[in-house]
């Protein structure tokens, strides 16, 4: 008998120590599968975003093209969700205002982020800076945001449109004044963990050795704060596409013929008893935008916590 046959056979676990570590955003992919809810809420969004941004590459019809003799029609094989007053195509123009929504969404999301994200590193981490900048967050969750957003909007909108354009200037104050108004819940939650992190045994190691402050907040509290944060980009998008929308249904947000969900909402009240489906659309496409992103939001926060994620 050979060698190679006497030889026992490697036990499961030895076999199992050899195996290369399986990645952490597996096993966070896996907890979030089981939300049946976030699992729903990333599918439609999937499909939002397609629709919105690769539609238009398939359903060519251009939002801004004026059809007389079609206004007001109903769905058909030509135009399947109507036409407007003007006769313009309503899907083409629900892709162009999901363009516009969402990315409002985005980038008021990633301002908001931002602005919260320092704000609570460094009144978790720099106590001499905590009371001012608490005090500061409490003083814009104290005030009354949709009147400080109208009375902004009125004050810099001529400004803003006369530099950048009617369409850039509205979108860059929308941006800015949600983003501004959006960060003091990022900022409490990211205070929160950066007070509870300063005390583990990791950080009180690396400042024992002279870590300076700037290296100790981007490689040992920044890294492990991105589970709130990330939840907290979920719930920005969905309160930005909000916020958007109510705007430019009260008339102070894009102007009239640049579309939106919530502009396209707005012009759709006058024509509800003649065409309710006009209203119909841009309320589901906002109300299920919402809630979807919503829905990934519980989800990621589940998924991302280690208790809930090891069971």
């Amino acid at each position: 008998m050979t060698e190679t046959a006497d030889r026992p056979a490697p036990a499961a676990a030895t076999l199992e120590a050899y195996r290369p570590p399986r990645n952490q955003w597996w096993d966070v992919w896996d907890q979030f599968k089981t939300h049946k809810g976030a699992l729903f809420g990333l599918g439609f969004f999937v499909f939002t975003l397609l629709f919105v941004f690769v539609g238009p590459l398939i359903w060519t019809l251009d939002a801004q093209y004026i059809d007389i003799r079609a206004r007001n029609a109903g769905p058909s094989l030509a135009h399947p969700m109507g036409t407007d007053q003007l006769g313009r195509d309503t899907m083409a123009r629900m892709m162009a205002g999901g363009q516009t929504s969402i990315a409002v969404g985005l980038t008021a999301m990633a301002l908001a982020l931002l602005l919260g994200t320092l704000v609570g590193v460094l009144a978790g981490y720099f106590r001499r800076l905590d009371g001012l900048l608490m005090r500061t967050t409490d003083l814009f969750l104290a005030m009354p945001l949709l009147p400080l957003l109208l009375v902004t909007i009125m004050l810099f909108r001529d400004p803003l449109r006369a530099n950048f354009g009617p369409e850039g200037g509205i979108f860059i104050l929308i941006v800015v004044m949600i983003g501004v108004t959006s960060w003091m819940q990022t900022a409490r939650v990211v205070r929160a963990e950066v007070l509870a992190l300063k005390e583990r045994e990791f950080v009180l190691a690396a400042r024992s050795i002279g870590t300076p402050s700037h290296r100790m907040i981007t490689r040992h509290l920044l890294p492990n704060v991105m589970s709130p944060i990330m939840v907290s980009a979920t719930l920005g998008i969905a309160n930005a596409i909000i916020t958007e929308s109510a705007l430019s249904f009260l008339g102070l947000g894009f102007p009239s013929d640049f579309p939106t969900w919530g502009r396209l909402l707005f012009d759709a009240t006058d024509w509800l008893t003649q065409n309710p489906e006009r209203v119909i659309w841009p309320g589901m496409a906002i109300s299920l935008t919402v809630l979807s992103v919503n829905y990934i939001g519980d989800g990621l926060r589940d998924a991302l916590d280690p208790r809930i994620r090891g069971r």
